[in-house]
């Protein structure tokens, strides 16, 4: 049983592939939060910005197989796309490893698309991964060091991108932290990516451009 908080065609907003057509796969739940707000003081993640609670979201609910869940996928993706296109799926939280496992990445594959993750990095992933995007925490431990790309919300004290650099991906990127400081923290990544070029500055530009 897999539950989904949503799933809903967009445009991928952050990291390298910014832009690119997209379904996003959102499952509830976090092993860095309860998504509840009265909780979130004494969370090990406290600048979060998502809704991961319930499965009440645009295509969201309980799946009983993973085939049944490939397939709704499928389905979003016909609704926008050409069958020519390769298609594409973003499979996010919360956190996705709590339920993301082999039966599902074999079967998004088995209908032809390719699969990116969106990871705090805590958990291992299943085999196949396409696109492993890990989003590193401060006061956690990385169970993942190589993939894709790793892109980490900056500033966080305790997490600075000189512990992750010597890790093996292929990219890295700073995403400036949201909040009332975002403004600050844009500037101190910018300077941080000029002062070092191995990183690379990654904006949410869904929110710039008021995308889900």
């Amino acid at each position: 049983m897999y539950s989904v908080k949503e799933i809903y065609f967009t445009i991928q907003g952050e990291g390298r592939n910014t832009g690119q057509a997209a379904v996003f796969l959102r499952f509830t739940g976090c092993n860095l939060w309860s998504g509840l707000e009265l909780d979130r003081a004494k969370a090990t993640c406290q600048f979060c910005d998502t809704d991961f609670v319930g499965t009440d979201g645009p295509g969201g609910g309980k799946f009983r197989s993973a085939e049944e869940l490939a397939e709704t996928v499928q389905r979003v993706w016909r609704e926008h796309r050409f069958n020519s296109a390769r298609p594409y799926v973003v499979c996010t939280g919360g956190e996705p490893l709590i339920q993301m496992d082999q039966p599902l990445v074999d079967a998004l594959h088995s209908l032809g698309f390719k699969i990116a993750i969106e990871t705090n990095g805590t958990l291992a992933p299943p085999r196949g991964i396409d696109w492993l995007c890990v989003s590193p925490k401060a006061g956690t431990e990385l169970a993942v060091s190589e993939g894709t790309e790793l892109k980490l919300v900056f500033p966080q004290k305790g997490a600075e991108p000189e512990q992750f650099e010597h890790l093996n991906f292929k990219h890295f990127y700073l995403q400036p932290m949201d909040g009332p400081q975002k403004e600050e923290n844009v500037k101190k990544a910018v300077d941080y990516c000029k002062a070092h070029p191995s990183w690379k500055l990654s904006l949410q530009t869904h929110k710039i451009l008021g995308l889900p």
